[in-house]
C-alpha cells in the first residue's frame, strides 16, 4: 500500500507541475527565454560580434550565440525540467553611485590638475533583445559590471578632459601674449581651470560617454540610451579658491577689456585727426597746384610773352583795389598793398 500510495502522490506531483505550473505569460515589456536541463534554445548561424568590438581578443570572448526570444503572450506551455528566465526590456534609470557592494553619495574622479571633485547624475538603460546571452548568462551582475565599466571610462575622461574651445582661445593668447606681453600674462590668464572647463562641456563629455559605450551592448547585452552627468562639484574649500580665481580673473579680464576699448578709442581718434589735417592740406594745396598747372599751359602754347601778359592781366583787378603804389629804385617791380 505504501508503494502505491508513494507511485500516485509522485505521479499528482508531475501532473501539477506539468499541467498547473507549466503555463507562463509574457507581459508586454518582457521577453522571455527557456532554457532545457540548463541550456538555452539557440538560433541557427554563427555568433554575430559587434563592429564597436575592436580587438580581435575582444571579439574571440564577447562571441554570443543568438537565443530564441519568446515574445509577450501567452499563455505558453513549459515542461519540468524547462526553466523561463524573463527579461524586462523597458528603459530604466540608475543613479552613478548605485553600487550593490557599498554605500555611497558620489563618484570620486581626479582632474588633470590634480583636484579630487564629486561627479553625480544618472544613465538610462534597456536589456538588448537582440543579445540576451550575455545578460542572462554571461555575467553574474550584468548591470554591476556595466556601472564598473562606465565609471572607469568616466573617470578616464575627466583626467584628460581639456576644454577643446579654450585651447583655441589659450593659443590665440599666447601668439597675442608674445607680442604685447613677453613676460606672458595673457597666457596665465587664458588658462583653463580643469574643473571649469567640466561644468562649461558637460554635453560634450555625455556625448563621448554614450560613444564609448556602445560596447556594453555586445559584452553585457545593456544598451546604454543616454549618460546624464548632471553634477560636477568639488570639496567646499577647493570651490571656495575656485570661486576666488574666478573673480579675479573675471576683474583682471573686464579691465583689460577696458584699457583696449580705451586704447582703441584713442587710436581712431588720431586717425581721424591725421584724415581730417590730410584733408585741410589738400584742400590748401590744391588751388595752388591747379594754378601751378594753368600757367604752365598758358608758357607751353605762348610762351613768356603769353605767361608775362597774362600775369599783367590778373594785376589789373588788383590795382583797382589799392591805396597805394610803392616803386623801388633798385628793382623795378611794383609792390601793392591791397584794400582790406
Amino acid at each position: 500500500m505504501f508503494g502505491v500510495g508513494f507511485f500516485i502522490g509522485l505521479l499528482l506531483y508531475g501532473l501539477y507541475r506539468a499541467l498547473l505550473s507549466g503555463f507562463y505569460t509574457v507581459k508586454p515589456n518582457e521577453r522571455a527565454v527557456i532554457t532545457s536541463f540548463g541550456r538555452a534554445r539557440r538560433l541557427p548561424g554563427e555568433p554575430k560580434v559587434s563592429d564597436a568590438v575592436s580587438t580581435e581578443e575582444d571579439a574571440n570572448r564577447y562571441s554570443y550565440p543568438a537565443l530564441q526570444v519568446i515574445v509577450p503572450g501567452g499563455p505558453y506551455f513549459k515542461w519540468p525540467w524547462q526553466k523561463v528566465h524573463k527579461v524586462d526590456i523597458a528603459t530604466q534609470a540608475v543613479d552613478l553611485t548605485w553600487d550593490p557592494t557599498k554605500a555611497q553619495s558620489t563618484i570620486e574622479a581626479v582632474t588633470k590638475d590634480n583636484l579630487t571633485t564629486g561627479v553625480n547624475g544618472q544613465i538610462r538603460y534597456q536589456v538588448s533583445e537582440s543579445n540576451l546571452y550575455p545578460f542572462l548568462f554571461g555575467v553574474s551582475s550584468p548591470l554591476e559590471n556595466v556601472m564598473g565599466y562606465f565609471i572607469s571610462v568616466l573617470r578616464e575622461r575627466i583626467a584628460n578632459f581639456v576644454d577643446p574651445r579654450g585651447s583655441d582661445i589659450l593659443t590665440a593668447a599666447a601668439v597675442e601674449g608674445a607680442e604685447a606681453d613677453p613676460g606672458g600674462t595673457a597666457v596665465e590668464l587664458s588658462e583653463g581651470v580643469s574643473i571649469n572647463d567640466l561644468r562649461k562641456n558637460l554635453p560634450l563629455i555625455n556625448s563621448y560617454m554614450e560613444t564609448q559605450c556602445e560596447t556594453t551592448v555586445q559584452r553585457y547585452g545593456i544598451q546604454l540610451d543616454a549618460a546624464l552627468i548632471t553634477e560636477i562639484d568639488p570639496p567646499p574649500e577647493v570651490d571656495r579658491a575656485l570661486s576666488a580665481i574666478n573673480s579675479t580673473r573675471n576683474l583682471v579680464a573686464a579691465d583689460i577689456s577696458t584699457a583696449r576699448a580705451d586704447a582703441e578709442q584713442q587710436i581712431t581718434m588720431s586717425k581721424r585727426a591725421v584724415d581730417i589735417a590730410s584733408n585741410n592740406a589738400e584742400s590748401e594745396v590744391a588751388p595752388l597746384r591747379e594754378l601751378a598747372a594753368t600757367l604752365l599751359k598758358i608758357k607751353q602754347s605762348g610762351g613768356s610773352p603769353a605767361l608775362r601778359a597774362y600775369i599783367r592781366n590778373m594785376r589789373v583787378p588788383l590795382l583797382k583795389r589799392t591805396r597805394r603804389i610803392v616803386q623801388s629804385l633798385e628793382t623795378p617791380a611794383i609792390q601793392t598793398e591791397a584794400a582790406r
